[in-house]
């Protein structure tokens, strides 16, 4: 990816985490800009004409999802990834229904945060990369019982296996047979990949 493909804004509150995603990013030659705050990125939004967007889902003053409201609001097409912590899966998905490119969930394999960041730069090829995506995907949704894609739709809504057995009236081990069942036939390498297979085969529904 060449330098001048645009900047790569990252936000997140956290300063560690900020130098941390910064510093792999140069070692990639990417450009970046790094901001503490929601508020700060837009401050400086009107002199951003391309690139794309990284940011935290939870952070102080403005989250992540208020920050993808007023870039619609806008009308700013930056594509944006969401990075999530454990247990912010909820969140993410409702970052992926406002409009984020993508969620990736920490801690994170440094090649998928790549990727994606790769992916949101070529913001051209993605519509029909996903169209593509979504017929593998709607093949692979096709193999499952209905039970399993109750099971589906319960972990992409971001509930417990818990929760998911009470509200089907089975075991939480019989939901985990079946949560192993639906990762397999999805192909799918973790839960964030699992929900972001959901949103492109139409079972999880953007915002207009």
């Amino acid at each position: 990816m060449p330098s001048d493909a645009g900047i790569i804004h990252v936000v997140d509150d956290d300063e560690a985490m900020r130098d941390s995603l910064a510093f792999l990013l140069r070692a990639q030659k990417f450009q970046v800009q790094t901001y503490a705050a929601a508020a700060d990125f837009l401050e400086a939004l009107p002199k951003i004409k391309a690139g794309c967007v990284v940011t935290d889902v939870r952070m102080p003053g403005m989250s992540g999802i208020e920050l993808l409201q007023r870039l619609r609001e806008l009308k700013v097409s930056l594509p944006v990834i969401v990075v999530s912590g454990h247990g912010d899966v909820p969140l993410a998905v409702e970052a992926m229904k406002t409009g984020a490119l993508d969620f990736i969930e920490k801690p994170f394999d440094d090649e998928v945060f790549l990727r994606a960041v790769r992916m949101a730069l070529s913001a051209h090829a993605v519509d029909s990369q996903r169209e593509a995506q979504k017929a593998t995907i709607n093949s692979r949704m096709e193999s499952l019982s209905n039970r399993e894609r109750e099971v589906l739709q319960g972990l992409v809504a971001g509930h417990p296996n818990k929760t998911i057995a009470y509200d089907l009236g089975i075991s939480p081990r019989t939901v985990e047979i079946y949560r192993a069942n639906v990762m397999d036939k999805m192909q799918a390498g973790s839960l964030s990949e699992l929900v972001r297979m959901a949103l492109v085969g139409g079972l999880l529904e953007r915002r207009e």
